[in-house]
């Protein structure tokens, strides 16, 4: 399922991370981008959802869960807990590559984008509790060389980047789908990692590193 957006910049209060909810059907809303001018002092966002311990979280064939702090090279898996509503799982989540988009990609958001370059996020999400985790949307937040948010949120989809929630289909072990995760930074730096910041991830996120 894609959500729609369209363009919009505001100010921003804190930095975004891996953002796991469950809707019920197909929403639309806005694309967001915003500099980042406050000082990071956590990575963990005030609408931080409850996180689910491992004794409450359903896990299956596919691995212990991933321990908070973990370092992982681009193509490395982490198997995540999920608890979104009513609906909780693990999730294998794969950052499959990080790639610079072109500066035109951003059109939408009008001229307050002039100064920034959007960079991919590409995601691969794998159900392995076999639970009901239809509807749930993966989103990551980018990093820049030096380990830290790159001072941009951005969020919505461009010609290159679709962000599509999980299907309805998203209920049994082994089911996957892909994603796209819009991220970016001023132009002259990139994003070199993505973190997963959620929960009891909240202070030692997941970090994936080119």
């Amino acid at each position: 399922m894609t959500h729609a957006r369209g363009p919009l910049f505001l100010a921003a209060v804190a930095t975004a991370g891996l953002l796991l909810t469950a809707c019920g059907s197909e929403t639309t809303g806005s694309p967001v981008a915003a500099t980042d001018t406050t000082a990071e002092t956590t990575s963990e966002s005030p609408t931080t959802p409850t996180s689910t311990s491992k004794k409450d979280t359903p896990v299956a064939a596919g691995g212990d869960i991933t321990a908070p702090g973990t370092k992982l090279k681009v193509g490395a898996r982490a198997v995540l807990p999920m608890a979104s509503g009513d609906k909780t799982g693990t999730i294998a989540v794969t950052l499959t590559a990080i790639e610079a988009g072109a500066k035109e990609d951003l059109a939408k958001f009008g001229d307050k984008a002039k100064n920034v370059t959007p960079f991919y996020l590409r995601v691969k999400v794998e159900n392995l509790s076999g639970t009901d985790l239809s509807y749930t949307s993966v989103s990551l937040r980018g990093l820049g060389t030096d380990g830290k948010g790159t001072g941009v949120i951005i969020s919505g989809d461009t010609p290159k980047c679709d962000s599509t929630s999980a299907p309805r289909t998203f209920k049994t072990a082994g089911e996957t789908y892909e994603t796209c995760v819009l991220t970016a930074a001023p132009d002259g730096l990139a994003v070199t990692a993505g973190e997963y910041n959620r929960g009891d991830y909240g202070k030692s996120p997941v970090v994936w590193e080119s």
